[in-house]
């Protein structure tokens, strides 16, 4: 049960991020270089939100089991959110 609950709460923050970085259209590194759109973060944030409820569900219907699995699946999907756009620019030319 705790599985579902963190996969929840981590599906609903990185959810509310994607979602708040999709209304800006970010810096150059976010955009040119990491292709991160605005219309990509709103992917992501919708995929969030499909997990959540996924979660939810899994926390009310009292599967542990697959609360573990997505939880490994979405963990994988929000790592790869946060370092495509966390990475920031090399100051080496400078």
């Amino acid at each position: 049960m705790i599985w579902s609950a963190t996969g929840c709460v981590l599906a609903l923050v990185t959810g509310v991020v994607a979602w708040r970085r999709s209304r800006s259209t970010g810096g150059f590194y976010d955009a040119e270089v990491y292709a991160m759109t605005p219309q990509v973060h709103r992917r992501y944030a919708l995929l969030s939100l499909a997990f959540a409820i996924y979660f939810a569900a899994t926390l009310a219907l009292h599967r542990a089991s697959a609360g573990i699995a997505g939880l490994v699946l979405y963990a994988l999907i929000a790592v790869l959110y946060a370092t495509s756009f966390l990475q920031g620019a090399p100051d080496r030319d400078e």
